[in-house]
Parts: structure tokens; C-alpha cells; sequence
């Protein structure tokens, strides 16, 4: 069927078979126009996403009116978007689409890499122990005192196969105002003595804890003075064990131990009234299981029977009373153990040695009045924290030094059972005598 009007058949652009076009004719139903280039041919627009029904537009073919571009209005799309990207016809839905919760624009980005980013918070907090663990270790180690020599002790014993570490709490007031003083019962007494004396010997067979009565009675040995360096020849002179200490301070103690005992000392630590409360506190006390309640005017102490926590205070009260006691000097070493075996329990955790905000208050609270040997370093106080949990958690013994009776109301020391004792700890041997 023909189209064109009648008379029209094989016009130009329809079929027809003339070798050139015919000229223009008025047709009266066309609208004329001026002749426009042909545009090339144009790739296939991709399908246009489902839309709301709205009204139709006829969308422009070819060159539009403002100099042949198409803008794409009819269509949708964005000015100026290519196809394909967010918002333009034919991008897909979804995050960063024109229906995802980016919103419309929005490019969306790779999805995170989880495990990259473990890996690198991984390292930076290791990274961030290391440091703080560096920066504790020298920061703590410039505060140590390493002010006895054990140099200066002579005619030592053999050296054995366990580490030992001679431990001592002096009633030094040091550092400590009047009002502390008051507090901590502790009197006003000038200079310092021993309140307490320990021998802790780690093993590998076990690690075990001894306590030395501060009325033990030994003999004083020759010795050379750790001041004057003078040698002073043995007299044979008998007195409490805690006369040695007075007499010329740690380095006499020592060789005094080792001549009555035959048990070479390795290291040895010393620390005053404030350090050891002020310890407690920044643990936050200690908790302890107390069998049966008891009371000391001259200590402090006030105690019932039962699980508690003790402050520092208090803590101080419970290691120093004797007089509340039958046992009197033996009943309070007794007890000193058990107290130094919890607060090693709790100190030395993971939770308190890794954490910053734990262990600077804990070294700080302590080390102003802690004292060591030259040769003892942060290493060595770590491990002897670790024996004392050990011997708290069951792997080991705790013991006082075997008695066998009184001599002018010092305690006299049960020679063959020290002798065997010095000798499993020597030999790194599991320990089976027992002490009172």
C-alpha cells in the first residue's frame, strides 16, 4: 500500500528509480525544513530500568534544536553522567545506585578487608607493649637501689644448684612523716633492724621458702667491715640473728647466714614499713584467709576469723604482731609467709605485669624503698616474685628453720636437720625435711 499522496509514487527517498533526486516540490502537509547532515549511526542505548508509570514524552531522535546534542533529558539521565555510572541509565541498584542507602552520586567502594586490618592493629598493639615494656624496664631499673655488695662477704660456701635469695622486711621509717608513723604503728625508733628474714631457694624440683626467726640463735663470724673494710676476727660470740644486721647491716647478715647455715646466698632484697604497705595499696590489698581471729595493741592489728581483703595498714599489722601468739616469733613467720605467697599470687599475673596502668603504680610504690644486692636486676626480682607464687599455688614448701629448743631465750637450731636441708637444696634435690 502507498503512502505517498497521489501522484507522488517514486519520489525521492522511496524507491525511486531516477539517477538524481527531483527538485523540491511544495507539499502541503509537510512542514519545510532546512536539510541537516547525516549524524552516524549511534550504538544501541541500553534498556532503561522499570520507572513509574508517569506521562509520556516523546524522546528526540537525532540532532536536537541547540546544535546537534542530544542532552539525554527525555531519557533520564543525569547531565553530564556517562552510562554506567551511578545514577545514569542503565547503572545497577544498590549501595551507591539510585535505590541503594548511599543515595544517588555515590560511588560505591571495595568492601573492607577485615583481615588486613587485623593484621595491622595486631602489630601496632604489639608494637605499643614492646615500647611500654621497654620504657617500664629502664624507667624501673634506674629507681632500683643496688646498694649491698656481696663482694665484700668472704669465706663464702659452695655455690649450688638452685637460686637463692636471702629476702628481709626491716622496720626502716623512712620516707615516712609523723602522721604515717602513727598510723602504721610503727613507733619512731632511729635507724632500721630486721623484722623479718627468709630464705627462698628456687629449684627446679621445687621451690622452697624458710623462715629464719629473728631470735635464732648464731654465732657472729669474723668478717670484714662493709664500711671501714676492716677485718674483725670471730670472737665467738652468740647472739639473736637480728643483732647481725644491726651490727654492720646486710653484708653481716649475710655472711652470718651462710657461716651458720652452709648455704651459699645468691641475692638479696630488702624492703622498708612504707614500701611494703604502699605495695598492697597500689594492688589494690590483698586478699587472705585468716584461720582465727586475733588482736595486738602494739601492732595494730584487729582481726576475725574468715576471708578478707587487707589494705596496707593492715597488711603491715598482720606481718608484724608476736605478742598475740603462744608461738610468739614463730606463729608471726608463720605467718609472714602465707602473707608474702598471696601478695606474690596476685602481683605476679599477667593481668598486673602486662598492664601499664597496674605495674607502674606497683614498681612505683615500692622501689623508692627497695633495696638489692649490686648484682640483682629486674630479671632476677621477676623470678623471685614467680618462686614465692609457686610456693603459694602448691609447687613447693614452706617452713620455718627446724628447732630444737632454747638457749637463754634464743631459739637453738636443729643442726642435723638444717644440715640435711642445705644439703637437698644444694644438690637441687626435692625437699622432705619440715621445720616447726
Amino acid at each position: 500500500m502507498n503512502d505517498w499522496p497521489e501522484g507522488r509514487e517514486g519520489g525521492y527517498g522511496r524507491g525511486s528509480a531516477q539517477p538524481q533526486p527531483e527538485g523540491a516540490q511544495r507539499m502541503r502537509h509537510v512542514q519545510r525544513q532546512q536539510p541537516q547532515p547525516q549524524r552516524p549511526p549511534q550504538p544501541p542505548r541500553p534498556a532503561q530500568p522499570s520507572r513509574p508509570s508517569r506521562p509520556s514524552v516523546p524522546a528526540q531522535q537525532g540532532p536536537d534544536a541547540y546544535g546537534g546534542y542530544d542532552s539525554g533529558y527525555n531519557t533520564g539521565q543525569v547531565y553530564g553522567s556517562p552510562a554506567g555510572a551511578p545514577g545514569a541509565p542503565g547503572a545497577p541498584a544498590g549501595p551507591g545506585g539510585p535505590s541503594g542507602p548511599g543515595g544517588p552520586g555515590r560511588v560505591p567502594g571495595a568492601a573492607p578487608d577485615w583481615r588486613k586490618r587485623i593484621k595491622v592493629g595486631s602489630i601496632v598493639l604489639v608494637s605499643a607493649l614492646l615500647v611500654t615494656s621497654v620504657t617500664t624496664y629502664f624507667w624501673a631499673d634506674s629507681k632500683v637501689r643496688r646498694e649491698v655488695d656481696l663482694s665484700k662477704v668472704i669465706e663464702r660456701p659452695k655455690e649450688g644448684d638452685c637460686t637463692t635469695y636471702l629476702i628481709v622486711g626491716s622496720d626502716s621509717r623512712e620516707g615516712m612523716s609523723d602522721e604515717e608513723k602513727k598510723k602504721l604503728h610503727t613507733g619512731s625508733a632511729e635507724g632500721k633492724r630486721t623484722d623479718s628474714m627468709m630464705i627462698l631457694a628456687k629449684c627446679s624440683s621445687g621451690n622452697t621458702m624458710v623462715s629464719l626467726p629473728r631470735d635464732s640463735d648464731v654465732e657472729i663470724p669474723s668478717f670484714v667491715g662493709s664500711q671501714s673494710g676492716k677485718k674483725f676476727p670471730a670472737q665467738g660470740r652468740r647472739v639473736k640473728l637480728n643483732a647481725a644486721y644491726a651490727e654492720d647491716g646486710p653484708e653481716l647478715l649475710v655472711r652470718t647466714v651462710e657461716h651458720n647455715t652452709g648455704l651459699r646466698i645468691d641475692h638479696y632484697a630488702e624492703i622498708g614499713f612504707a614500701g611494703f604497705a604502699n605495695i598492697v595499696d597500689a594492688l589494690g590489698g590483698v586478699e587472705l584467709d585468716i584461720e582465727e581471729g586475733f588482736k595486738d595493741e602494739k601492732s595494730g592489728a584487729d582481726f576475725k576469723a574468715g576471708r578478707q581483703t587487707l589494705n596496707g595498714e593492715q597488711s603491715l599489722a598482720f606481718v608484724r604482731t608476736r605478742y598475740a601468739f603462744a608461738e610468739s616469733d614463730l606463729q608471726r613467720t608463720k605467718n609472714q609467709q602465707k602473707f608474702l605467697a598471696a601478695l606474690a599470687s596476685q602481683a605476679a599475673t599477667p593481668s598486673t605485669v602486662l598492664n601499664p596502668f597496674e605495674l607502674y603504680p606497683l614498681l612505683g610504690a615500692g622501689l623508692d624503698t627497695l633495696i638489692v644486692d649490686k648484682d640483682m636486676g629486674l630479671y632476677d626480682m621477676g623470678q623471685m616474685f614467680f618462686a614465692m607464687k609457686g610456693v603459694n599455688g602448691g609447687d613447693g614448701v614452706s617452713m620455718n628453720m627446724p628447732i630444737s629448743g632454747q638457749r637463754g631465750g634464743n631459739l637453738v637450731w636443729d643442726k642435723a636437720k638444717v644440715q640435711q636441708l642445705v644439703k637437698q637444696i644444694q644438690n637441687d634435690e626435692k625437699v622432705t625435711v619440715r621445720g616447726n
